[in-house]
């Protein structure tokens, strides 16, 4: 922890208040939303498709607005549709503190998603420009600060749920209302950096589209987020088959917060001193693949009527695998979002980005689909049989695109980038 905080102090203060910005928000949000299913359901008496509708409304609202979000930013600038965003979610928990009918339950649904892609590709942008050549440690300080809100979010609000789900949502909005007035008082305005470019914005989406290398890598990487997604969905069905309850679902988010806590700036430093960034994508995507062998090979164990003692060795692949899969994550994410910020040439980040999380989401709402069907069909292993196959498919389909050179700079740029007068800006090697 010592080296992770000596590492956050070494950045300037826009940085760290990003940092602590990302904190917040996962704290707030976690405190939240896992528990909201259980209020709408319980609390309020809704049916199963209306507490379906309400979350899928959220997901929607935030997946589908990601690209407009990230191209506002570019031309906004980041801090506006930081604020903008916060704003949004302060507005949103209030009101599910107090809506009890379906439309006011969408609305309040609707404006917590639509925050989160306001603020969400906006920070992200704003942090990369902030950290310049150090991004890959900005981003793995990052994943530290934003699982440690996911582990600690949780927590807190299972503290205030003795009281009212309502003050569980009054306290989120709160948070989020003091860091909306720290962020306007405290984080500097960065110029858009796409504010004075022509034609528009319609424009920028089509350079992103119709930018190969990043569309395909973007492509190539959704099997990953279909795979980490099992932290919320397979991983946890395992645990409950085990344990009947929800305690080993809190051991699976526990282990993988401690971890990333612990380990994520070590790790990456270690990997920049020995690997070169595609290497570390590659490797990375093949231990995600390998996470779910150990699931594979003991799915068709029978956990029922098993005592303590026999619970416990049920459920160490379910932890085994959670391991492999967080030491993965913290192995690809920096350089991933390193990635798509040399691909973006420091220009349309937010852009890129929001495309990026658009198509990743896609992706997860499709493998959620097929998971859950693996998953209930009468063969247990089928579901991590074919995560694994997914995860080398796609190792395999980015260390192609490493080999012919699609995760470096173009030509072009880089000239630019090195003409008389210009910024320089190295090579896309995501150090």
């Amino acid at each position: 922890m010592r080296t992770t905080w000596r590492q956050a102090r070494s950045f300037n203060r826009p940085v760290q208040l990003l940092l602590i910005n990302q904190l917040s928000i996962n704290i707030g949000f976690y405190m939240l939303m896992p528990y909201l299913a259980g209020h709408l359901s319980s609390t309020l008496a809704m049916a199963a498709w209306a507490v379906g509708l309400i979350l899928g409304v959220r997901n929607l609202s935030q997946q589908g607005m990601f690209l407009l979000g990230g191209s506002l930013a570019d031309r906004l600038g980041y801090k506006p549709m930081i604020l903008a965003g916060l704003a949004l979610r302060v507005a949103g928990f209030g009101l599910l503190g107090f809506a009890t009918s379906l439309p006011a339950l969408i609305i309040a649904s609707a404006l917590t998603g639509l925050a989160g892609a306001l603020f969400n590709p906006a920070v992200r942008a704003y942090l990369a420009a902030e950290a310049g050549e150090r991004k890959t440690e900005a981003f793995a300080l990052f994943n530290v600060f934003y699982q440690a809100g996911i582990l600690a979010g949780p927590l807190i609000g299972l503290a205030l749920l003795g009281t009212a789900f309502r003050w569980v949502c009054l306290t989120a909005a709160l948070l989020f209302l003091a860091l909306l007035i720290l962020q306007a008082r405290a984080l500097p305005t960065r110029p858009a950096p796409a504010a004075a470019a022509a034609p528009g914005m319609l424009a920028d989406w089509q350079r992103a589209v119709t930018d190969r290398p990043f569309l395909l890598f973007s492509l190539a990487m959704i099997g990953s987020y279909v795979l980490n997604f099992q932290v919320y969905l397979g991983l946890p069905i395992r645990a409950a088959q085990i344990t009947g309850n929800q305690t080993g679902t809190a051991a699976i988010f526990v282990v993988s917060g401690l971890l990333t806590i612990a380990c994520q700036v070590h790790l990456t430093a270690w990997i920049r001193a020995r690997w070169n960034p595609e290497t570390a994508l590659v490797r990375g995507l093949w231990l995600m693949a390998a996470a779910f062998i150990p699931l594979g090979l003991t799915a068709s164990t029978d956990p029922t009527g098993s005592g303590a003692a026999g619970i416990a060795v049920h459920l160490a692949p379910v932890l085994l695998s959670t391991v492999l899969l967080t030491t993965a994550t913290m192995i690809v994410y920096p350089f991933e979002m390193t990635t798509i910020v040399n691909l973006a040439t420091d220009r349309l980040v937010g852009t890129y980005y929001g495309l990026y999380n658009t198509i990743a989401g896609i992706g997860i709402a499709a493998g959620n689909v097929l998971t859950g069907a693996a998953l209930d069909t009468r063969y247990p292993a089928l579901a991590w049989t074919a995560l694994t196959a997914v995860g080398a498919g796609c190792a395999l389909a980015v260390w192609l695109l490493a080999r012919r050179g699609d995760l470096t700079s173009p030509p072009q740029d880089l000239a630019a980038a090195t003409a008389p007068g210009a910024r320089t800006i190295l090579p896309i090697t995501r150090r």
